[in-house]
């Protein structure tokens, strides 16, 4: 085990030198203050360092209590143990109120407070340990599982299963975060060839087999709730993994109660225009470019992508709603909007169904990618679902779900698409006409690795539209991303480990649908 190290800030600090002793002789790193401006000194310049802290309740100048605020600004996850020889019941609700993990009354013995350092530090020590045998024990589970040939609802249940161990490891930084990356990449590689197996398959419109998809999301999820006489409000959180859904989901619990926990596979590409589209218009994008070519653009036309989400809508409520219902869109892409949201919030309890598309997780990733300072903030998956939680429990969105207490409302939360965090180049040469998507591509005699890539060479089989006559898509598989042999290096090193979407993965492709009422 490491050698724990204490901060022990005490006005009598040198009457506590057979503590301390006693404490060192069991293998415990004790440094001291007498008093709270130290204390304070000390924790600011190895706060990294210290493990637990210890607090005199009444230091003269800066007691226990003041310190307290001023190390949980710092750090506000360390343990703090509060000494006092005050038993009064308001100061102890004060500390306690201020987060402390514990507190001991003086005089204090050395039996004390090795109970209460085995509690604090034993105790996470204890439950990694065990998070750890517990993975470890599942791992062959979860390995005959990916591998044992698996339908879209087995699919599902595999990733849930990885996005819950990771999440698991999130709370308790065991020691096999890297083994269950390992899988989770393995994971993505038998997905990768079950997707390029049956995926034409599931968006032939006269087969009707395989999972929902983008295309039939809204009339086999949203549809059949919508008009029983409580408004009915869909949230679309664009680029909204599985795994950030589930480190939101227990703000949403302050307020809402899960109904139902469904899914939906996204269509090829896993992108915005391609999408989106698909879920508000109901129609796959090659039918939808068919009966509106006006309102369909590809990917090298010029002008917005997703400019008609609401005329889209529209044609597909009139199709399944033949009594018609009351509905409203709203689409929010910045702070104004925001704050909109806040203030029409309750407007849209007065339709039968009101449809909230948020545009921040898909500006997080793409921010992310260009930004140094967000690098460092989302290095990883881990930092990615927390950014995430921080941004909904601060965001406009959250204060204007909030307005919503205590009134009787149906809350869908859902996405478009997700993202993977990409790891491994593939080389693609294509022409000026070639899209720049770092998932997919589109263009004329494309060349590429064939292992690398699910080819279409015949759009329509897929549902999508052909640019022209000799137009080619290819997706990325597993955490591949596609760079031309220009600047190979450089944009190696620029685009590796950022998080991109259009491409075949679990991540990308299997969306969460949460049927939520109110409290």
């Amino acid at each position: 085990m490491e050698k724990v190290t204490i901060l022990w800030a005490d006005d009598e600090i040198e009457l506590l030198k057979p503590h301390l002793l006693f404490l060192k002789s069991k293998d415990y790193e004790v440094l001291t203050a007498s008093n709270g401006h130290d204390a304070v000194e000390i924790y600011t310049e190895q706060a990294a360092d210290i493990d637990v802290v210890f607090l005199d309740e009444s230091m003269p100048g800066l007691t226990g209590l003041e310190v307290l605020p001023l190390i949980k600004e710092i750090n506000p996850y360390v343990p703090v143990v509060m000494i006092t020889k005050n038993e009064a019941e308001h100061v102890m609700e004060e500390a306690i109120g201020s987060q402390i993990s514990d507190y001991l009354i003086k005089p204090v013995n050395p039996s004390q407070i090795l109970l209460t350092l085995k509690r604090i530090i034993d105790n996470k020590r204890l439950v990694r340990e065990k998070t750890t045998m517990d993975y470890q024990q599942e791992f062959r589970q979860i390995f005959m599982q990916i591998t044992s040939g698996l339908d879209h609802a087995e699919w599902v249940e595999a990733y849930r299963r990885i996005v819950n161990w990771e999440l698991r490891l999130d709370a308790n930084k065991a020691e096999v975060g890297d083994i269950l990356a390992q899988q989770k990449e393995q994971a993505n590689t038998e997905f990768s060839k079950f997707v390029g197996k049956d995926y034409f398959e599931w968006v032939d419109k006269n087969k009707e087999v395989g999972p929902v998809m983008s295309h039939s999301m809204m009339r086999k999820h949203i549809f059949p709730h919508v008009s029983n006489g409580v408004p009915t409000i869909m949230l679309l959180l664009d680029n909204l993994r599985y795994d950030q859904w589930k480190a939101i989901e227990p703000i949403f619990h302050e307020q809402f109660k899960t109904e139902n926990e469904g899914y939906f596979f996204s269509i090829l590409p896993t992108a915005t225009q391609y999408s989106r589209n698909a879920i508000f218009a109901g129609m796959m994008p090659s039918d939808i470019e068919t009966a509106f070519p006006d309102k369909w653009k590809n990917d090298t036309d010029e002008g917005g992508k997703n400019l008609f989400e609401d005329f889209f809508l529209e044609k597909q409520i009139d199709r399944v709603f033949r009594k018609g219902i009351k509905w409203d869109y709203t689409k929010v892409t910045n702070v104004q909007h925001g704050k909109d949201l806040q203030d029409n919030i309750l407007h849209y309890l007065n339709n039968d169904f009101t449809v909230i598309v948020y545009n921040f997780i898909d500006m997080l990733s793409h921010a992310r990618t260009e930004m140094e300072v967000l690098k460092e903030l989302a290095g990883d998956e881990r930092a990615y679902r927390s950014l995430t939680r921080s941004w909904f429990l601060h965001s406009p969105l959250w204060t204007a779900l909030q307005r919503l207490e205590g009134r009787d409302v149906q809350l869908f939360v859902t996405t478009d698409h997700g993202t993977i965090r990409v790891q491994s180049p593939s080389r693609v040469v294509g022409d000026r006409e070639t899209t720049t998507n770092l998932r997919y591509k589109v263009g004329r005699n494309l060349q590429y690795e064939p292992r690398d890539v699910l080819a279409i060479r015949e759009p329509k089989q897929a549902g999508l539209p052909r640019p022209n006559i000799s137009s080619t898509f290819i997706f990325a598989k597993e955490d591949k991303f596609f760079l031309y042999p220009n600047n190979y290096n450089h944009y190696n090193n620029y685009y590796r480990n950022t998080f991109q979407h259009g491409g075949i993965s679990l991540e990308e492709m299997i969306c969460p649908v949460i049927r939520m009422r109110s409290k």
